[in-house]
C-alpha cells in the first residue's frame, strides 16, 4: 500500500470510492465539487493505493491556525486493514510539517466505531457545539 498527494488522473477513481463511501452525501458535497474546493485552496487531499487502485482517501485542510481532517473514507473490502490510520498519519504529518499544533474533526455523536477509531489515534471529545448553516 502507498499512501501519496491526490493528482489530477486519480479524479475518477477517487469520485467512485467518494460516492461508495458516503452515498447519502447532499448534493451541495458532491464527490466533484468537495474535490475541486480543496484543490482550490491547499491540495491537501491524500490517497491510499493497493495493487494500483484507489481504496482510500483523506480530505485536510489548514487554515494557519488550526488544522481539520474533513474526511477520512475507505473502500470496504480494505477497511480494518490500517488503512485510515496510515492516511490520517499522512495528512497529521503533513500539517505538522505545515505549522499545525492542532488538529480538529466532526463526526456524528452516535458513529461509536468512529469515536472509538479516532481515540485509538489520540483524538479526544472536546466540549463543543458544532453549529452550520446552508448559505448558498
Amino acid at each position: 500500500m502507498n499512501i501519496r498527494k491526490y493528482c489530477e488522473s486519480d479524479r475518477n477513481s477517487l469520485t467512485e470510492l467518494w460516492n461508495s463511501v458516503f452515498p447519502n452525501n447532499p448534493p451541495y458535497s458532491t464527490a466533484p465539487s468537495v474535490i475541486d474546493a480543496k484543490l482550490a485552496v491547499d491540495n491537501l487531499i491524500f490517497v491510499a493505493e493497493y495493487s494500483g487502485q484507489i481504496v482510500g482517501a483523506c480530505m485536510a485542510g489548514y487554515d494557519g491556525h488550526r488544522g481539520w481532517l474533513y474526511a477520512v473514507g475507505v473502500s470496504m473490502p480494505h477497511r480494518n486493514k490500517g488503512i485510515g490510520k496510515a492516511l490520517v498519519q499522512r495528512a497529521m504529518g503533513v500539517l505538522t510539517d505545515l505549522g499545525c499544533i492542532k488538529l480538529n474533526l466532526q463526526i456524528r455523536a452516535d458513529n461509536s466505531d468512529l469515536i472509538t477509531f479516532y481515540q485509538s489515534l489520540g483524538f479526544s471529545t472536546e466540549d463543543r457545539t458544532s453549529m452550520g448553516k446552508l448559505i448558498g
